[in-house]
């Protein structure tokens, strides 16, 4: 007479079709773990490469703004400059015809 095995093999894949899904939940959050744990370390060298050029920068602002005669009209500062002068000029105008 021979016994069936197949009661052991019946709960094993019983046992492994039920909890798949925790498997998979485990290795998702493993494989979340590991990535937000590089993104983590990727984010401390950026910021401390973004202190170190932001420190090397405020050192350079600070030199070039001692600077004397500093006399710098280039870029964006230069068109605040004229807005602010071309706003008085109007101003002033409007306000001569106003009164007579």
């Amino acid at each position: 007479m021979t016994r069936s095995n197949s009661s052991p093999s019946l709960l094993i894949v019983l046992l492994i079709i039920f909890t798949f899904p925790i498997w998979f939940g485990i290795v998702g959050g493993l494989f979340g773990l590991i990535v937000g744990f590089f993104g983590a370390c990727i984010g401390v060298i950026a910021g401390i490469f973004g202190a170190i050029f932001g420190a090397i920068g405020a050192v350079f602002g600070i030199f070039d703004w001692f600077s004397f005669p500093h006399i710098h009209l280039s870029g964006f500062r230069f068109f605040i400059i004229v807005a602010i002068i071309f706003a008085i000029v109007m101003m002033s105008r409007s306000t001569k015809k106003n009164k007579g």
